[in-house]
């Protein structure tokens, strides 16, 4: 797929997800067939660019290109400084967040709020897209600010006028957070007045949804978040999918496995003992999500301090599940997806 002046391997974006689309899932999504892969969103306020949490969603290491960094704020200025910042730290997109929800975030005008500003929306893309213009600057936001305004339409407009190269629509608005069922009309309604790239975004948990929704909005990609969330080889599943219009046989235990501890072993390195280990918790404990044994599993892991008691604990659990066979069928697991995304 042709976006943004890259030649990405497919249409399947990882959604930016704040605390979890940090380097090590990003760079773990690309190995198990995602095209692109958003980093979680990097905050426009200058002061905090010396901070670690600054420092480490800005590092971009052996990350394979294109580099694409999420940015958040308010003030036009501001979000213009944080561009060029990231262009400068390597970044090869820059995605403008408009799509949070996050009151921490929407409480300030920044995120999913801005849609209710569309002159402030404007203003903010015009800086951006001016600050950078040897980069491609990317745009994601919600179909509205609630459902008697759904603007995205409108806003989608605004943004090809500005330069934007192309949209991600999360098929709620913003005073739907995470709740209902995402719609697809308004992403199809944006699709057809634009003629930038539009990429599908909300409850996309399975390949058959991913074609569904392709095929209903007519839209050139989807974008998946939490589905993808210990379950990283649904974007070759869904490559797989729309390319062959078969199901790939569920992963082998060993694979999971192995792609588990490879995973802790980034995320350990990554953050460093102490903290690696806090976060690789909420990673594990969705790798295990609705296996045979998983809760009390994580109740145990969830008390382990280091990463040597970590990697033996998923050692004993999967060796345990192997040996009442070699692949793992996560039904279980979908449709717990599909309920957590309703």
């Amino acid at each position: 797929m042709d976006f943004a002046g890259f030649r990405l391997r497919n249409n399947l974006f990882v959604a930016p997800m704040a605390g979890v689309t940090d380097r090590p899932f990003r760079q773990l999504c690309k190995r198990m067939g995602a095209g692109l892969a958003v980093s979680e969103m990097v905050t426009s306020n200058s002061l905090l660019y010396g901070s670690e949490k600054t420092k480490r969603r800005a590092n971009h290491e052996g990350e394979v290109a294109p580099v694409s960094v999420q940015i958040a704020g308010a003030d036009p200025k501001m979000m213009a400084d944080a561009a060029r910042y990231n262009v400068d730290n390597g970044a090869q997109i820059i995605d403008i967040n408009m799509g949070c929800p996050a009151k921490k975030v929407c409480n300030v005008m920044a995120g999913s709020a801005l849609l209710q500003d569309e002159p402030l929306v404007g203003r903010i893309l015009d800086a951006v897209v001016q600050a950078v213009p040897d980069t491609a600057v990317t745009l994601k936001i919600r179909t509205g600010w609630n459902r008697d305004n759904r603007n995205a339409p409108k806003v989608a407009r605004i943004a090809e006028a500005a330069g934007i190269r192309a949209l991600a629509i999360h098929g709620r608005t913003r005073a739907d957070q995470y709740t209902g069922r995402a719609e697809y009309d308004t992403i199809a309604h944006v699709k057809s007045v634009v003629g930038i790239p539009v990429i599908a975004n909300g409850d996309i948990s399975t390949p058959q949804k991913a074609k569904a929704v392709l095929d209903h909005t007519g839209c050139d990609g989807v974008m998946i978040g939490r589905a993808a969330q210990g379950r990283p080889w649904i974007f070759r599943e869904i490559e797989h999918y729309l390319a062959t219009g078969s199901e790939m046989a569920p992963p082998m235990v060993s694979e999971i496995l192995g792609v588990l501890k490879s995973h802790l072993a980034d995320l350990h390195d990554f953050y460093g003992a102490e903290t690696g280990v806090r976060v690789a918790r909420k990673h594990i404990s969705w790798y295990t999500r609705g296996l045979a044994g998983s809760a009390q599993f994580r109740h145990a892991m969830n008390r382990l301090q280091s990463a040597e008691e970590q990697f033996d604990a998923i050692e004993r659990f999967f060796g345990t599940l192997a040996e009442n066979g070699e692949r793992l069928a996560y039904e279980a697991v979908n449709e717990e997806q599909q309920e957590l995304a309703a």
